[in-house]
């Protein structure tokens, strides 16, 4: 393993299906925007331009709601990790990580850290099979690496 080496993973199965998501949210609000004239039923109301235009800025920020689900990411090298997920942003050295888990079931990979925390990876989900694992793997030399360097250390001294 490499000094230089960068592991960069985002979830491939999830992308798909949110930007699909996305894109027929804003295409069935346009329809519904465009389908928003005349009167509102037996009252006085009627629907304007000013309605459609709502319309399909919902649609819009619904799709950017989707969006969000793809900006899990992870990047890692022999320095640290960093973990995006969905909310949240971590930065953290490979000093402070105990082991880079998969369990049978779970529905992404996790990093179980020295002060037994449980770090969700969300870009590495069980949905992207084989991609998942060959990511997990690639952390795991990267760890394993970083440990035989402080054994060397410890032994050198």
């Amino acid at each position: 393993m490499s000094e230089t080496e960068l592991v960069r993973l985002k979830p491939r199965r999830i992308r798909v299906v949110c930007w699909s998501a996305a894109a027929a949210l804003v295409v069935v609000f346009g329809l519904v925007a465009t389908s928003l004239s005349g009167p509102t039923g037996d009252g006085y109301g009627s629907f304007q331009r000013g309605d459609q235009i709502a319309m399909i800025g919902l649609g819009i920020f619904g799709a950017l709601g989707f969006l969000l689900f793809t900006r899990p990411r992870v990047e890692a090298d022999a320095r640290g990790i960093r973990v995006r997920n969905v909310i949240s942003s971590y930065d953290l050295p490979w000093e402070v990580v105990r082991g880079v888990r998969f369990d049978r079931g779970a529905p992404w990979a996790s990093l179980e850290l020295h002060d037994d925390d449980l770090l969700p990876m969300v870009a590495l989900q069980a949905a992207d099979k084989e991609l998942a694992v060959d990511g997990v793997r690639a952390l795991r030399r990267l760890h394993e690496a970083h440990q035989a360097r402080l054994a060397e250390r410890a032994v050198g001294r």
